[in-house]
């Protein structure tokens, strides 16, 4: 699953042309790496992402086609989030 469509129907971020946007900036990483917007994403990847006032690291637990609100929460796991001054 691309990157950007991942972070939509997770709901991480609520639009995906956000979610392209916020990896073309170089604001996403993915296994340590940066992640451009098409990027595959699967099950067991860490993803990274600086959101200006924190930095917010997720677990990919599943990948969903579409998911209701419920369960997008299930599709990943918050392992860090560190607040930058």
């Amino acid at each position: 699953m691309r990157l950007d469509k991942f972070l939509k129907i997770s709901r991480i971020i609520k639009r995906r042309t956000v979610a392209k946007a916020v990896c073309d900036q170089g604001k996403v990483e993915t296994n340590g790496r940066p992640a451009k917007a098409g990027s595959d994403v699967d099950v067991g990847d860490e993803i990274e992402i600086d959101f200006g006032s924190k930095i917010v690291t997720f677990k990919v637990l599943k990948t969903l086609s579409h998911a209701s609100k419920e369960a997008a929460s299930s599709m990943y796991e918050v392992i860090d989030e560190k607040h930058v001054i």
